[in-house]
């Protein structure tokens, strides 16, 4: 296949997934939910949105590839990527199969147990539109003959990766979580904003935001009551175990905390808050917060700030969870790692 041929078949099944009409594919996703309660129907499908918006449209696809030589052949792929996936929010790891698709290299990927029947049905459906597909994708319970390696999961899983996988040109991602920058000056709307970024997917994903660094002095109370709107989290079985567990845990040990019924907060140095929660730390001025960003920048995946506060790189609010094709997790280029550097590691 070609560029514009892949491109072409990504972009249709973005079109499939924006008319919202696949019966299967909503089975497959009640299926999904019964087998891992934290991907409810409702959180599957924004992640389907979120995919063909983002990921799936053909002039996003086109002006993205355009800055990287692709120069696989056209008619089969001649080297093979393995992708361990991460589990933690539905698809997470459909940007690295899609990356493999565009550079024109096969996927041999390996699911993770919590997400395992919808990414191989959109693969399927891409083959169904085009049986030229086919040779592009393979799922595998157990990765061999692979010429690089993509791998996704946590900081202890990622030494067996260096263990396994260091020979070979590689990927390999650990732990990260998003922090938010708040100046005390936030509307009602951003603050809102903020919420979606904090709660979507139930602050699973490495881009949820975990921790706020806050001014010193910062009154709480219009956050608290933006976030309560979330309250419907407590209707969620899994979600308020872990809030009770926690604010029973935190009650005993007569630790401060402030709640809203929907999510704990409290000060700490940690930037992976528990589930349920949220960190926060205070600042003196942007500088000090720069400058602890920097520090710690191999356990931040990004940055929610209002345009212009720093100078790091900055997403708006509300838009950590919507990423575009360009950003790459943990800061690492995949394309071009898969259009220049197979013939060395990155990681």
């Amino acid at each position: 296949m070609t560029l514009d041929a892949r491109i072409d078949l990504l972009a249709r099944l973005g079109d499939h997934l924006r008319d919202g009409e696949d019966e299967f594919l909503t089975a497959l996703m009640k299926r999904t939910e019964f087998n891992n309660g934290w991907f409810t129907l409702a959180q599957q499908q924004r992640a389907l949105q979120a995919v063909a918006d983002y990921l799936l449209d053909g002039k996003k696809l086109r002006a993205w590839a355009q800055d990287y030589p692709i120069t696989a052949p056209a008619s089969a792929p001649d080297r093979t990527v393995g992708l361990v996936l991460a589990g933690n929010i539905p698809l997470v790891g459909i940007h690295d199969v899609v990356s493999v698709f565009v550079a024109g290299h096969r996927s041999q990927i390996k699911l993770s147990s919590k997400d395992p029947y919808v990414l191989p049905y959109l693969l399927k459906l891409l083959t169904r539109f085009d049986a030229a597909a086919e040779s592009y994708f393979g799922v595998v319970e157990n990765l061999s003959g692979f010429d690089a390696i993509i791998a996704t999961g946590s900081n202890n899983s990622s030494r067996y990766f260096e263990s396994y996988f260091g020979n070979y040109p590689h990927i390999i991602r650990r732990n990260r979580n998003a922090v938010a920058i708040l100046t005390g000056q936030e509307t009602e709307d951003q603050l809102r904003a903020l919420g979606d970024d904090i709660f979507a997917y139930f602050g699973l994903g490495c881009r949820n935001v975990s921790k706020l660094y806050v001014p010193e002095g910062y009154d709480f109370t219009p956050l608290l009551e933006v976030l309560h709107e979330w309250k419907h989290y407590q209707n969620h079985t899994k979600w308020k175990n872990n809030f009770d567990y926690n604010f029973a845990l935190l009650t005993l040990n007569k630790e401060a905390f402030l709640h809203n019924g929907s999510i704990i907060l409290r000060e700490d140095g940690d930037m992976a808050s528990h589930i349920a929660g949220l960190y926060y730390a205070y600042y003196r001025d942007s500088a000090d917060v720069e400058r602890e960003l920097r520090e710690r920048a191999e356990e931040i995946q990004l940055v929610v700030a209002e345009p212009g506060v720093l100078e790091v790189p900055t997403h708006a609010f509300g838009t950590a969870q919507r990423p575009e094709l360009t950003d790459y997790a943990d800061g690492v280029d995949t394309l071009r790692f898969l259009t220049t550097g197979l013939s060395q590691t990155a990681g």
